[in-house]
């Protein structure tokens, strides 16, 4: 009887170690595990968030943040993965994630709870909110000076709806709105003075300004209109892989490898962690 016990102790022992097949993952998981491949959306300006190097490959903030996430879920499905990248703007991340094209969407994206009816989020990856990038010349210091003037909004962003709500709350008239697909197209609209301010998240100006062949000639103005909590997207109704997303960040920001992360990209920027920002950090620093 003994023994019987111990033979089936050992068996189950095994079984345990033993990597799960496919058939037993749902969802991407289970996508994952039989094909190998695990697709991240990223976006091409979004810096320090993500953007393309000087050849061509996406690197940043999220995409480092979204390498752990790889290396968790490969764990988890017990196999070593492809991974495979799909740019994706304003107006496509969301599509992209809820039909299935993408996997995880490594950008620089609001968590709002109307989006959540088509994607979901992780934690808390960044805290920012909406402000203006004018030239230093141009007299604009907040969006009450819009008035007459030409702003560049790109399509399908928080920002967008903030910048238009502010403008119509003041009542300004004879504003021109240039819609842009993407934060490189908004900035080049600004260097060429095609617009008199481009206006997203105040991070992301930071970033285009460090980015730019002139960037003493640009200033970042005005109160912030938005809060834009970001977090990395992955599918509604998947809670599978929701799960193994969730316990790598929380690894991450539990033995603090998130600062060292942080520093790498935001330090050159001259942007530190904020009060706000570091509380999220530990309030998701979730233990095993």
């Amino acid at each position: 009887m003994k023994l019987t016990q111990l033979a089936l102790a050992g068996a189950l022992g095994l079984a345990a170690s033993l990597p799960a097949a496919a058939e037993d993952f749902t969802g991407t998981l289970a996508k994952v595990a039989e094909s190998g491949v695990i697709t991240l959306g990223h976006r091409e300006s979004s810096v320090p968030f993500a953007y393309l190097d000087e050849n061509q490959q996406p690197i940043g903030y999220s995409i480092d943040l979204c390498m752990k996430i790889v290396e968790k879920v490969s764990e988890t499905v017990g196999k070593e993965l492809e991974v495979r990248y799909v740019p994706v703007n304003p107006k496509t991340r969301l599509a992209l994630m809820a039909n299935g094209t993408i996997d995880l969407e490594c950008g620089s994206t609001t968590n709002k709870l109307s989006r959540q009816e088509q994607v979901e989020y992780l934690a808390t990856t960044f805290v920012t909110g909406t402000k203006l990038m004018v030239r230093k010349d141009s007299g604009i210091s907040s969006v009450a000076d819009l008035g007459g003037k030409a702003v560049a909004l790109a399509q399908g962003t928080t920002n967008e709806l903030a910048v238009k709500a502010a403008i119509e709350t003041l009542g300004l008239e004879d504003v021109k709105v240039l819609p842009v697909r993407d934060h490189a197209e908004g900035m080049l609209s600004l260097e060429t003075d095609r617009v008199d301010v481009y206006a997203t998240d105040h991070i992301l100006l930071y970033g285009l300004m460090s980015k730019s062949k002139t960037p003493e000639d640009f200033a970042v103005v005005g109160d912030f209109l938005s809060y834009d909590p970001y977090g990395l997207m992955v599918r509604r109704n998947d809670s599978a892989f929701e799960l193994v997303g969730k316990a790598a960040l929380a690894e991450v920001f539990r033995t603090g490898e998130i600062m060292e992360i942080y520093s790498k990209w935001f330090d050159p920027l001259g942007v530190p962690a904020t009060p706000l920002l570091q509380a999220s950090f530990a309030l998701n620093a979730l233990p095993e």
